[in-house]
């Protein structure tokens, strides 16, 4: 017998999977040419800029994952979302406009523009094996392993729940077919409407799938945190000072998982080359109308990113204590938290609301996963079909062939799903999608960073960035830890295995070596050297040199902020108002001169509100230090 789903709960899930699908389809029913198909024309605002990207962002990855984390590791999880704001703002003020300028399809083209159709092709490579084996199978497994978990059937529950009560913990098993059904029904659903519709379809069910994420996450939440065994925000903080102590930002340099030294460097990188250099998210605003769109909905996307440290990684710390009240001995995987507040809380309501929990949980995943598809389809299709099958291709033949890349990749990521992934796993998969993804970007962040910045980058600079930075994120933790990892000092500083936030950091910076020895072997070609921030007008050589100057006077203030209050010397909320009001008042000073430039009010220029942004994100690192 199950409880979990009533009728009503299975009506408002499957009607609206129904009706995103019908929307898709709808809304793109009319895409003739390519600049439509991949781009949504163009013509984008910044309300569906802001919705496609933080829904083609937070996936089930953010509302299921990092509330795994949450629960096994504590708030420390929440510089995913935090320090994402300087990659966020990065992408606004520094990559867009180049972009922009040069009216590229896809980040792709840039390289190919800056240095060779070599780093074109090794950048699709890796961009299309990211999204399809490290970013798609993930997003199936977690999608259909979470739904399911609510067609449990009572009777294992209780036998779960009776055996833990003697003191031999069990785990609440998923059927296998079940799992399978689940994935086919994303893929099916997913697939329909990005094949027909393109961008602009992917991005209006982006900004109706966000919005139903947001209000599944805010129901979870709040009904979690109004339980009677956690009885708010402030009796979580409360049992946390008396529990496992999770409420945290920074966890020692030493630690496996997330060390702050790592979370302070290599998550940096990961940030830089996702919303900076990642197809799939930079996508989204090079479809918008203008730059200044473009700009409010990405800083539209940041401050709704900052809510997911509470409506996710506080859950699942809350989620944490719940089940230890009402479950003792039961073994609660970081991964099964969410769906089993779902049967413990949501369910308990009524309503209709586990139902439409669960539209938005698959709202997150299938708005990532259409993003993931579409961007794919657009890198096979124009680096590699057009460039080098067919130069002469048409409109229509672009289209098709974007069409069937789709299709193929559902597909294959639908089957590799079923086949590698276990549904009954103990492993945290978004641990698992972050390790991934760092071994193949950090060079791709070094290729596109010092090809804006640095007229002398060559072509074979460029190339042997992002090959070495591959190779050295696989070399440097076997290596670390069969020499390094040994030494007492290091061991204290970095652990005995390299974490991976530290591997891609060193891979980084090695990388950069690698980009600068290599081109100062050769001479740069006059024409693309060009193709900088300087070259292109975006930037004089003042202003980068002024902001690098107030860049590491920032950051010179954020340290010795962060110095005195680990050692006791100022508390960190007063350290969160001094660093938020420096943070502000530079951006605030930015403003008002661009503003004194165009002749509109301060606060209608979007670096006021970048301002705001980043001060936010800056007073909770100090905050919750």
């Amino acid at each position: 017998m199950m409880n979990s789903l009533t009728t009503l709960d299975l009506v408002i899930f499957f009607g609206s999977l129904i009706s995103v699908m019908g929307l898709g389809l709808l809304v793109g029913r009319s895409e003739n040419n390519t600049e439509d198909y991949f781009l949504a024309g163009r013509e984008t605002r910044w309300w569906g800029v802001a919705g496609s990207i933080f829904g083609s962002n937070i996936s089930a990855n953010h509302i299921v994952g990092m509330m795994a984390v949450g629960f096994s590791l504590g708030f420390v999880e929440s510089h995913f979302e935090i320090t994402a704001i300087a990659g966020l703002l990065l992408m606004c003020y520094f990559f867009l406009p180049v972009y922009r300028k040069l009216n590229v399809f896809t980040l792709s083209d840039y390289l190919s523009k800056r240095y060779d159709d070599k780093c074109r092709i090794a950048y699709s490579l890796i961009m299309v094996s990211i999204i399809v084996f490290v970013m798609m199978v993930p997003a199936f497994y977690i999608g259909s392993r979470s739904v399911n978990i609510l067609l449990v059937e009572d009777s294992h529950i209780q036998e779960v729940l009776a055996s833990a009560s003697t003191g031999n913990p069990q785990k609440i098993s998923i059927n296998h077919t079940y799992y399978v059904i689940g994935i086919l029904v994303m893929a099916v659903v997913t697939g329909s409407y990005v094949i027909l519709g393109g961008l602009k379809a992917v991005i209006i069910t982006d900004v109706i799938q966000s919005l139903l994420m947001l209000v599944g996450a805010s129901i979870v939440a709040y009904l979690t945190f109004g339980s009677a065994e956690i009885g708010g925000w402030d009796g979580m903080r409360q049992l946390d000072r008396e529990g496992k102590d999770l409420m945290h930002l920074y966890l020692p340099s030493d630690h496996p998982k997330r060390p702050w030294t790592g979370v302070l460097s290599g998550l940096l990188v990961l940030h830089f080359y996702y919303w900076g250099t990642n197809q799939f998210i930079v996508q989204r605003a090079l479809a918008a109308r203008t730059e200044r769109e473009a700009r409010i909905g990405i800083i539209g996307a940041g401050f709704f990113k900052l809510l997911i440290p509470f409506l996710s990684i506080g859950t699942g710390i809350a989620a944490y204590y719940l089940f230890s009240e009402r479950m003792p001995g039961v073994a609660v995987d970081g991964d099964t938290a969410f769906p089993l507040l779902m049967r413990e809380i949501v369910a308990q309501a009524g309503a209709g609301l586990v139902g439409l929990v669960a539209a938005g949980l698959i709202g997150a995943i299938l708005s990532s996963v259409d993003s993931m598809m579409n961007s794919a389809a657009t890198l096979l299709t124009f680096d590699l079909y057009k460039k080098y099958f067919k130069p002469e291709a048409s409109e229509a033949e672009l289209i098709s062939m974007g069409r069937w890349c789709i299709a193929g990749l559902v597909i294959c990521s639908a089957i590799l799903t079923i086949f590698i992934m276990d549904p009954n796993t103990e492993d945290n998969f978004f641990t698992y999608v972050a390790s991934h993804q760092s071994k193949l970007v950090g060079g791709l962040v070094v290729a596109f960073f010092m090809g804006m910045l640095w007229k002398g980058a060559t072509a074979a600079g460029g190339l042997a960035a992002i090959i070495s930075g591959i190779f050295f994120s696989y070399l440097l933790p076997p290596v670390y830890a069969a020499s390094i990892g040994n030494h007492p000092t290091a061991s204290l500083v970095f652990g005995e295995q390299l974490n991976f936030f530290h591997s891609v950091f060193l891979a980084a910076i090695l990388a950069l070596v690698t980009l600068v020895v290599v081109s100062k072997l050769g001479k740069p070609d006059q024409e693309k050297a060009k193709l900088t921030w300087t070259g292109l007008g975006i930037f004089t050589a003042t202003e980068l040199s002024v902001f690098f100057k107030i860049l590491l006077l920032t950051l010179t203030i954020y340290g010795l902020l962060g110095t005195l209050v680990f050692l006791n010397g100022i508390t960190p909320a007063i350290a969160a108002w001094i660093a938020s009001i420096w943070t502000f008042g530079c951006f605030f000073l930015s403003a008002r001169l661009q503003a004194s430039i165009s002749g509109i009010p301060v606060y209608k220029e979007d670096r006021f509100w970048a301002g705001g942004l980043a001060a936010s994100a800056i007073f909770m690192m100090y905050y919750f230090f």
